[in-house]
Formats: C-alpha cells, sequence, structure tokens
C-alpha cells in the first residue's frame, strides 16, 4: 500500500475517533452551596453538583483530589445529588469541583467553587465616613478595623455576597466608594482573614442610606451568613417529557455516529478501488512498453543479421585465362563491405587454374 494511502487511512481513522469522541463527552455540570459558600466554623456545608439524568455516579473533588462519592437511586429521574460536608474547618475550606458518570462515560468538570469558612476570629468593627446617610453623587468610606493581627480584609453586601472587595493592612482598612448612586443602599459586613478561604465573624452590618431613597429592608437581611436566593439547590426528578427528550437525543447521538462510521467506511473503499486501478494501469502500460521493447530488439537484430549476410559474403567470379588452356578464379569483396577506412586495402584475389581441372566446391 502506497504511503499516500496508509496517511489517508491513518488520517481518517484519527478524524473519525477524534469526532466520536467529542460526540460522547457529556456536559459540565453545575456546582452550587446551598444556602451560602460562608460557613460557619464546626457547622454543615452541603454542596450540589447538578448533572445530567440516568448518572449513575457523581464525585466531588477538593483542590484537585477525590473528596466524595455519591450514586443517586434512581440514576434515571434524579439529575444531581447533595454533598454534605460536617464539621466545617479550615482543612476543609478550599476550592471544589465534581464530575459525573452516565454509563462508561465521565462528563467534564465543574467550574470551580470556593468554599469558605467564618467565625475563625475575633470580630471586626466597621464604620463609614462621612456617615451612613449621604446624598446621591457623594463619595463614602468604609474602615472595617480588627485588633487581632490579620493582613487582609473583606467588604460585602448583603444580598450579593459573591461581590467581594478586599483591601489589605495590618489593624484596619479602608474601602473608598462613589460616587454611591442607590444601587449602593444596602446593608453591609466586614471580615478579617489570613487567606481566601479562612474568614473571621462577621461585623455588625451598617446600612448605607441616599437621601431621598425610600428604604427598602428586603434589601438588608439580618442573617449573618448573606443567604443568596439562587444559591439555592435545584434538583429535580425527570418528567415523562425529559425521559422521551433524554431518549430521542441519546438515539440521535447514535445515529449520527453510525452515519460518520459509514462515511468513514465508503472513504476507505473509494481509497482502496482507486490504489487498485491505479495499480493496474502501471501493469498494463508496462507490459505494454516491454512487449513493443521486445519487438524493437528481434527487429534490430534481423535487420543486423541480414545487413552482415550481405556485407560479409564475397563475390566469388570464373574468367578465361591469359594463356590458353587455364582460367582464372577471382575473389572479391562486395561494395557494401568495403567502407571509406579500408578501400585502398581491399583488391581482387586471383587464382589460375587449367582447363582440365576437376569440378568440385570452391569456398573462400
Amino acid at each position: 500500500m502506497p504511503s499516500t494511502l496508509r496517511a489517508l487511512l491513518c488520517l481518517g481513522l484519527c478524524l473519525s475517533q477524534r469526532i466520536s469522541a467529542r460526540k460522547q463527552t457529556l456536559p459540565k455540570p453545575i456546582i452550587r452551596a446551598e444556602s451560602t459558600y460562608m460557613v460557619p466554623k464546626e457547622k454543615q456545608a452541603t454542596l450540589c453538583c447538578q448533572g445530567s439524568y440516568g448518572a449513575v455516579e457523581y464525585q466531588l473533588h477538593f483542590e484537585g483530589s477525590l473528596f466524595a462519592v455519591e450514586r443517586p437511586k434512581p440514576p434515571e429521574r434524579i439529575n444531581g445529588v447533595k454533598f454534605h460536608i460536617p464539621d466545617m474547618n479550615s482543612r476543609k475550606a478550599g476550592r471544589y469541583s465534581c464530575i459525573y458518570r452516565v454509563g462508561e462515560l465521565w462528563s467534564e468538570r465543574s467550574d470551580l467553587l470556593d468554599l469558605v469558612v467564618t467565625e475563625m476570629y475575633d470580630t471586626p468593627t466597621l464604620s463609614v465616613h462621612p456617615g451612613p446617610e449621604v446624598t446621591s453623587g457623594e463619595k463614602v468610606t468604609f474602615y472595617c478595623r480588627l485588633d487581632t493581627a490579620t493582613s487582609m480584609f473583606l467588604l460585602l453586601k448583603e444580598g450579593r455576597s459573591r461581590d467581594v472587595q478586599r483591601s489589605y493592612g495590618k489593624v484596619q482598612a479602608e474601602f473608598p466608594m462613589g460616587p454611591v448612586t442607590t444601587a449602593h443602599r444596602g446593608s453591609y459586613r466586614c471580615f478579617g482573614s489570613y487567606n481566601n478561604y479562612a474568614w473571621s465573624f462577621p461585623s455588625e452590618p451598617v446600612k448605607l442610606l441616599v437621601t431621598g431613597d425610600i428604604e427598602n429592608t428586603s434589601l438588608a437581611p439580618t442573617d449573618p451568613t448573606f443567604a443568596d436566593s439562587w444559591d439555592t439547590c435545584l434538583l429535580t426528578t425527570e418528567t415523562g417529557l425529559q425521559k422521551d427528550l433524554a431518549l430521542w437525543d441519546h438515539t440521535a447521538q447514535n445515529l449520527l455516529r453510525m452515519g460518520l462510521a459509514f462515511l468513514v467506511l465508503v472513504a476507505l473503499v473509494c481509497l482502496l478501488v482507486e490504489d487498485w486501478l491505479s495499480r493496474k494501469r502501471t501493469r498494463e502500460q508496462a507490459s505494454r512498453a516491454s512487449t513493443w521493447e521486445g519487438r524493437r530488439r528481434l527487429n534490430k537484430h534481423k535487420d543486423s543479421l541480414k545487413n552482415d549476410h550481405e556485407t560479409q559474403w564475397p563475390w566469388v567470379e570464373l574468367k578465361a585465362g591469359v594463356e590458353p588452356g587455364w582460367r582464372e578464379l577471382c575473389v572479391r569483396p562486395t561494395e557494401e563491405g568495403v567502407t571509406a577506412g579500408n578501400r585502398g586495402h581491399w583488391h581482387s584475389i586471383c587464382q589460375s587454374i587449367p582447363d582440365d581441372a576437376e569440378g568440385g566446391r570452391t569456398t573462400c
């Protein structure tokens, strides 16, 4: 098989496997914390991993290593699981991710979730300057102070716990803000920390009001863990319609893979047929060339034999002798046998014989 055909064959197989593997990769799951990602020390944390219906296994990874495994029952009717982490402490705080398996296929890894443990240090104090009531367009500065030595301070707005502002200082940190608008109103708390995942107790809330705004208590929840509504785990069971859609999606994927395999097979057969035809044409051309060359050599050999015969066969002549009772037998070459280079060296040879010599065959 020529190198070109082998290369095309390998390319087709590689593309087939890559496309098939890509089609068989499951989408990545969604990981979130139930209630909040900030968990007080020694309390239980709950992480939810939402994958796909039919998943038989879920794995929770902590800092890149396997942490826990859950197997839903029945797997075909549940699209996720919950992982419970009891007795939260600084060793369990960090980055978590999850994956799931359907049959022999594993999903992609989920996005990373930062899980924080709180109540690890003393309680800081939070204040705002020039005051908690300002007019729109003014600038304000929050001050977070913690007498216990720390290196990092964090300011959060209740209800927006994902929007964390960081500032650094030994005892106190400043958080400038403004010009303020109605979007800045609400309750704020601060934390002190030595790293990104172990925080102090939350400070008492400080409510920022903008002059002319109507106070809305719903923007200032009193829960120090800052419960965000979208952090709730949304694990559902599969309905009949969802099951039919999942079955149809699985069938469509199988048909797509079968069609792809058929196209690759047809392409390989075409390549093999083309190679066979090319080999056949090459053999026929070589056979015709060999036959023509043999005939040409045979004709050349015949012409050579004919020329040699005409050139080398001498001409014999019997003439009357000069003296009575004698005759002369003369031999000379033909004109074709005499070349320009030896023409001066060739001449007739004659021999006198008596008239009464006995007959016979003479050669020369």
